[in-house]
Order: structure tokens, then C-alpha cells, then sequence
């Protein structure tokens, strides 16, 4: 089974902003650990803070991978341009999200990206991406 995680902005500084939030651990270090408990999955990792590199990351993967794990970060709620790229593939995407967005500000309960998804994980810290990959292998 081949899956991708692929995060959008600001995810790179996991372990550093805002901790009360996202914690303390970074998520490469995350991503090591779910390598090790997952061995039979082919597991990638994809980070950018730019919207088209994402698009791009998506429709690359979007016909040849098992399942997408999204946490397209701030561009969830305001990226036409990444739902449509979610929309326009095959590959099945779990939508995830380390905070409960809907218990912060409300532009953050709309999300472009949902109404595409097979799924929404919000508010499970970084076990929201443990949650969607054990779906995947069900």
C-alpha cells in the first residue's frame, strides 16, 4: 500500500510554533515514528508553503497512490485552487487537522477541501494522521 502525507504551510515548524497548539514534537520526528509502526506501508512525506507546489504534489500522486493524508494547513480554508485539485483525482484523501478547528477562529470552520474528502480527522493532535493511515488500512 502507497500513501503520502502531504502538509501545507507553517507544518514545517512543528515542534516550535505555537506548542499549547501543535505540541512539542516536530514532524519528521512524528513521521519516523509512524515508518516504524506502519513497516508495510510505502510511506512518503511531502511539506511546502507553497499552494501550486501542493496542487502539483496532488495531481502527481492523485492517480497512482492508495490514499492521500491532507493537512493542507491555513489553505484549507481559503484554497479553491487545492479542492479542485482534491475533486479532479482518484486517489481516495483524508482530510486532517492536529487542532480542532472549529474551537478556534471562525474562518477556520469552512474548508475547501471537505466537501472532496472520504474523510475529516480534526482535533486529534498529530494522532489525527495515525487515525487516517489505519483507516487507509483497513
Amino acid at each position: 500500500m502507497k500513501i503520502i502525507i502531504i502538509n501545507g504551510p507553517n507544518l514545517n515548524l512543528l515542534g516550535k510554533r505555537e506548542p499549547e497548539v501543535y505540541g512539542n514534537q516536530s514532524f519528521e520526528d512524528y513521521f519516523g515514528g509512524l515508518q516504524t509502526r506502519f513497516p508495510q506501508v510505502d510511506l512518503e512525506y511531502y511539506q511546502s508553503n507553497i499552494e501550486g507546489e501542493l496542487i502539483d504534489k496532488i495531481q502527481q500522486t492523485g492517480f497512482s497512490y492508495d490514499g492521500i493524508i491532507l493537512n493542507a494547513a491555513a489553505y484549507t480554508h481559503t484554497s479553491v485552487g487545492i479542492g479542485d485539485a482534491v475533486k479532479a483525482i482518484a486517489s481516495p484523501v483524508i482530510e486532517v487537522h492536529i487542532s480542532n478547528t472549529f474551537s478556534r477562529e471562525s474562518f477556520r470552520h469552512q474548508s475547501f477541501i471537505s466537501p472532496s474528502a472520504k474523510g475529516i480527522i480534526i482535533g486529534f493532535g498529530l494522532q489525527s494522521y495515525e487515525l487516517a493511515l489505519r483507516h487507509f488500512l483497513q
